[in-house]
């Protein structure tokens, strides 16, 4: 996946990044080799993007986060239309432009995380194991598979996402959402983390892992409300 030429990566050269995009392309960057350092990804699967207002800066495609630097910008409209930098965008674009068509998300984590994919390939919805599901908006539901990169898959996690800001894809991944991309990736560590939990719990021989109600889930909802806000 990685062993093409660094140019076959590349497209026609479009404009120059604003500051702000320039420097949301440095803090995608660094999230995305968050991602590889955190285990969350191998090589160049997954990818990240973030908005700065109708441009949004995104991960190329088969380009390991390691190599990209400040004038590798890459980042394409809302309709899609390449519009910074030469690198091809990613393949799962699709995913990441329904996002931002349909909430006022502000960056996109998507990965390929270990336990999470293992999940994804168990049950419909991530068992209520843990109340930090509240985090995700409330039980984590699974997108079925379709193909990589198509509209299928697209609309199979807006329908997943629907009140949530975080799925599983199907024999695929995670995806996270969040008004930054600090956000984004803590939610995508969290939703690894709770996947890990349950198929840890899980694999006990003999017991069944206790899981909360909708009920519990809903007082811990309310509880959060307030936290960390200053009285």
């Amino acid at each position: 996946m990685n062993d093409r030429p660094r140019d076959e990566h590349r497209t026609a050269r479009s404009r120059k990044a604003t500051d702000e995009e320039a420097d949301a392309w440095r803090d995608l960057v660094a999230t995305a080799r968050r991602t590889a350092a955190d285990g969350l990804v191998v090589g160049t699967s997954g990818n990240v993007s973030v908005r700065v207002g109708d441009t949004v800066p995104v991960t190329p495609s088969g380009v390991p986060y390691d190599r990209l630097t400040p004038d590798d910008v890459t980042g394409v409209d809302l309709d899609g239309r390449q519009v910074l930098g030469t690198l091809v965008p990613t393949s799962e674009l699709p995913l990441h432009l329904a996002v931002y068509r349909t909430t006022d998300a502000g960056a996109v984590v998507h990965t390929h995380a270990v336990h999470a994919t293992a999940v994804s390939t168990l049950v419909p919805e991530l068992p209520l194991i843990h109340y930090m599901a509240t985090a995700l908006g409330g039980p984590v539901r699974v997108a079925p598979y379709a193909p990589y990169g198509t509209e299928e898959l697209a609309g199979n996690m807006l329908r997943a996402l629907a009140g949530r800001t975080g799925c599983l894809l199907q024999n695929h991944g995670t995806v996270t959402c969040g008004a930054t991309l600090d956000q984004a990736f803590d939610r995508t560590a969290q939703l690894e983390w709770m996947c890990r939990v349950w198929l840890t719990a899980s694999s006990v021989p003999g017991l069944t892992p206790s899981l909360l109600t909708p009920g519990q889930l809903a007082e811990v909802q309310e509880r959060m409300r307030d936290y960390g806000r200053r009285h």
